[in-house]
């Protein structure tokens, strides 16, 4: 009897933990994709699939790279610790350390915006934290070198593609839509053009992405009437526009493409909508040479991250990536 009293008094604190396990969980899963999400939007991170899950709210999203990384995560603490009372030592110094950071950049913040009275509260909760930090720094040999570790992999994937990012940029040529639709005009006029409509992918219409530029000027690819295609993601859920924005030149047009941030669109749909059939599709890649092992990493993570026509529904017998070879 004093057994199964004993059971009975155990299960409210096995279901009570449980219960605690589901939504610590959760709230784990759910910060994990906001915080990639925002390192996606704000381009410090490669790009992932994001499903959007919610039509009122843009913040309810599905990451799947990023559950399964949560998943061997998990394993692998699971394996490593064996013991909740071994974490202790790695998960002071993860919550002091993300405190600490917080403060700072919360110090910052107000100080930028001017907020003097605000960023002097922030200095003494930095202070605090930078406190409890100092006094956690003795768990690094007992396990806390783990959120060293764990916490470096996401530090040292923003550090590189950002920079990768920035160095890519500068090694690629852009053509000011002005110097483009110069030249652009006097080879219509003088070339030799392919009848029908031919569509180039574009992220920036204000400057031309160099594969357009080797397309028409170097390979001597002009069509009768070139459109420009740049896709805008609305705040709102749903809803999809198609329109002619400018005419810059004869037989070259832009065409833009609104929706929702919940819409997965059929391009060829709405391109048909609008009158378009085109005969091929182009978009760009960059092939990153270098013998630099920093950015050998680099060109790994791009050619891992997905193209963004993947994103769209495309009629993929008409597509045809332009390679741009670059030197890093």
């Amino acid at each position: 009897m004093i057994v199964m009293h004993s059971e009975i008094l155990y299960a409210p604190f096995l279901v009570l933990s449980i219960i605690a396990t589901v939504i610590a969980s959760q709230a784990m899963i759910s910060g994990m994709f906001s915080i990639v999400y925002q390192g996606i939007t704000t381009h410090i991170m490669p790009v992932f699939k994001v499903d959007y899950t919610s039509a009122e709210l843009r913040s309810q999203i599905y990451v799947g790279f990023v559950n399964w990384f949560l998943l061997v995560a998990v394993l692998f603490i699971m394996v490593e610790f064996r013991e909740s009372s071994r974490l202790a030592a790695a998960y002071g110094l993860a919550v002091t350390g993300t405190m600490t950071l917080t403060g700072i950049m919360m110090t910052w913040i107000f100080y930028l915006r001017g907020r003097i009275f605000y960023a002097a509260v922030s200095v003494f909760v930095v202070f605090v934290d930078i406190v409890f930090l100092l006094s956690n720094l003795y768990k690094i040999p007992h396990g806390g070198y783990w959120s060293i570790i764990l916490a470096s992999i996401p530090f040292v994937i923003i550090i590189l593609y950002t920079s990768g990012q920035k160095r890519l940029y500068r090694a690629v040529s852009h053509m000011y839509r002005d110097t483009f639709l110069e030249k652009y005009r006097e080879f219509y006029k003088r070339m030799n053009k392919i009848k029908g409509s031919a569509l180039f992918f574009a992220r920036d219409t204000g400057k031309i992405d160099p594969y357009i530029v080797r397309t028409m000027f170097n390979h001597n690819i002009i069509y009768e009437d070139n459109i420009i295609v740049s896709f805008v993601r609305r705040d709102n859920p749903f809803g999809v526009s198609g329109v002619f924005k400018d005419t810059l030149a004869e037989g070259l047009r832009i065409f833009e493409i609104q929706m929702g941030y919940m819409e997965v669109i059929n391009v060829e749909k709405i391109l048909r909508q609008a009158g378009i059939d085109e005969k091929v599709i182009f978009y760009g890649l960059e092939d990153i040479v270098t013998k630099n092992l920093f950015w050998r990493v680099f060109s790994i993570i791009k050619k891992l991250s997905p193209a963004y026509v993947q994103f769209y529904k495309l009629p993929f017998e008409k597509l045809h990536g332009i390679i741009s070879r670059v030197e890093m």
